[in-house]
């Protein structure tokens, strides 16, 4: 094999591909990035077998050919080759000559064909939508899932498509997040349970941009997102996601109109006195016409009072301060709406249009 592209093509690949790269494997293979030269594309693979990408990238295809080059390596020479052409060149026994300039590295590398390829995906049941609401929609709701391996579904997010609206949730145990959007067109129902780690390398992969879209397709195991020119599959988490609408009650005692950006900042200082191993609550005390918000700890207390609209019982209440921040830090209105049952209930954070929903269990707090 024997190609020529642009470092900066090289690098952007490298880098797109390097995310699906094992990190813990007995096959060593894994480790590597495959590059393949054929029918005018220079295409790089990796697979850990959970999560597996492919791109392609321009470049000058003078011989074909495969060849898997450990990843890490591979990655960093790219990285720091001179901004120039670069040349990589193979041999019979699976060497690597890679030269930029005056720069020229020999590497051992493995035979392509024994790494494994990315699993066929029939594209029977699928949906479109632009890369800037695909990156809303997960940064949106990725911040509560579960880390936790003994629940597995809590890993990942529930994708849902019903009557043409995409649903997407995720939660911890603590917490719920729902983000919903209509799509353009006719597709089918369907639902499926995505890893987070999959969820959070599209991410950082996709542009982000109004005018690129990305089509997801699903069958019974994989997950398939295709965008510009790449392509990432995933395996899905098996079994039956939680049902959640019997957790959603529209009942509430209080509700309260607040501006989003003060309550955000207000708890961001509150939170200069606590560490995140002190587990300390954040006191809520809603009256008339404010909202009085308090903590105490070690290090010393703080008390803040802002101005809200209420409807209903005065309540007394306590929070997870982080939990209350990764919510308000997402919703990008200007004013929210904030539903509360009594102090052991979860309270809700959701829009009139139902575009989102937060569900918060509160904590229990001395006073």
């Amino acid at each position: 094999m024997k190609i020529i592209c642009k470092k900066s093509d090289l690098v952007h690949g490298v880098s797109i591909v390097s995310k699906a790269v094992s990190n813990k494997t007995t096959l060593p293979i894994l480790e590597c990035i495959l590059i393949e030269a054929e029918a005018g594309t220079i295409t790089f693979t990796a697979n850990d077998m959970e999560l597996g990408i492919e791109t392609t990238i321009e470049g000058n295809i003078i011989e074909q050919g495969k060849i898997a080059l450990d990843a890490k390596l591979f990655s960093e020479i790219v990285r720091k080759l001179p901004d120039n052409d670069v040349t990589i060149q193979t041999d019979q026994d699976f060497k690597a000559q890679i030269t930029c300039e005056k720069a020229c590295f020999h590497i051992i590398g493995q035979e392509g064909s024994e790494f494994p390829y990315l699993p066929e995906i029939e594209k029977e049941k699928s949906i479109t939508l632009s890369q800037f609401s695909l990156k809303e929609i997960i940064r949106q709701t990725i911040f509560s899932i579960s880390d936790n391996d003994n629940a597995k579904l809590m890993t990942g997010e529930l994708f849902e498509v019903k009557d043409n609206r995409l649903s997407v949730v995720s939660l911890d145990g603590h917490r719920i997040s729902i983000r919903k959007i209509d799509l353009n067109g006719e597709y089918d129902d369907f639902k499926v349970v995505v890893p987070g780690k999959t969820l959070q390398e599209i991410v950082k992969i996709i542009s982000g941009e109004m005018d690129d879209e990305v089509s997801i397709y699903v069958t019974s195991k994989h997950i398939l997102f295709e965008f510009d020119n790449t392509k990432v599959v995933s395996r899905l988490l098996e079994g039956e996601y939680y049902k959640i609408s019997q957790m959603l009650s529209s009942d509430y005692e209080t509700k309260v109109v607040i501006n989003k950006k003060e309550f955000l900042s207000c708890i961001d200082r509150a939170s200069l006195l606590i560490r995140e191993s002190d587990k300390k609550p954040i006191i809520i005390n809603i009256t008339d016409h404010a909202l009085e918000l308090s903590i105490s700890s070690f290090f010393g207390s703080m008390e803040e009072n802002i101005m809200i609209q209420k409807e209903g019982r005065d309540l007394l209440i306590g929070f997870n301060p982080k939990f209350l921040m990764d919510v308000l830090r997402v919703i990008d209105d200007e004013e929210i709406y904030v539903y509360f049952v009594n102090p052991k209930a979860p309270c809700f954070i959701r829009d009139d249009a139902g575009s989102y929903t937060y569900l918060i269990l509160p904590v229990n707090f001395n006073h």
